[in-house]
C-alpha cells in the first residue's frame, strides 16, 4: 500500500511539473507573436547609369527607436514585393545583426543621397553576427536573400519612396 501511495505521489508531481512547463511554454510563445506587415509606403530601385526602374515594393518604414530596434523580427516570411526602410537622423557607419530574425535577408545600405553604398547578402536567420556597411549610411532597405542579386544591384543604385499619409 505505501508503495502504491508513493508511485501515485511521483505521478502526480511529474504530471504537475510537465503542466507548468507547458504553461510556460505558451506564456513564451504569446510574448513573441508574429508580426504582420503594414504597408506603409512604396519604394522605388532605380539604375545608377540611365534611371531605369529595377523593382517597386511596398515598404514598412522604421523611423523610431521602437521599430529600428524591432526591425523584421518575429516574422516567418516576407512577399518578394515587401521590404522594411529604416530611415535614421544621420548619415554614420552603420551594423545590423539578425537577432530573432527568421527570414534569410539581404541588407542594403544607402548613403544620405539614397545611393547604395554597400550590401550584406544572405543574412541568416537568428545570426547574431554583426553585418555592418562598408561606408556611411542613412538608409537601410532589408529584403528577401537572393533579391540583390536577382536585381543585380550595384553601387551608386538609387532608390526613392514616399510614404502612405
Amino acid at each position: 500500500m505505501k508503495k502504491i501511495f508513493i508511485s501515485a505521489a511521483i505521478v502526480a508531481s511529474l504530471f504537475s511539473f510537465y503542466k507548468c512547463m507547458d504553461s510556460k511554454t505558451s506564456e513564451s510563445k504569446s510574448l513573441t507573436k508574429e508580426i504582420s506587415f503594414t504597408k506603409e509606403g512604396e519604394l522605388t530601385l532605380l539604375k545608377a547609369e540611365n534611371d531605369s526602374i529595377i523593382a517597386k515594393l511596398d515598404i514598412e518604414i522604421a523611423d523610431d527607436e521602437y521599430s529600428t530596434q524591432t526591425g523584421l523580427m518575429y516574422r516567418h516570411s516576407m512577399a518578394k514585393n515587401q521590404g522594411m526602410l529604416f530611415i535614421f537622423k544621420d548619415s554614420r557607419q552603420r551594423s545590423f545583426y539578425m537577432k530573432n530574425t527568421e527570414i534569410p535577408l539581404d541588407i542594403i545600405y544607402f548613403d544620405s543621397e539614397k545611393r547604395l553604398a554597400s550590401i550584406q547578402k544572405n543574412a541568416k536567420p537568428f545570426d547574431e553576427t554583426s553585418l555592418p556597411s562598408e561606408n556611411v549610411s542613412q538608409f537601410v532597405l532589408e529584403v528577401n536573400a537572393g533579391l540583390a542579386d536577382k536585381w543585380k544591384l550595384q553601387k551608386g543604385d538609387m532608390f526613392q519612396f514616399s510614404e502612405n499619409k
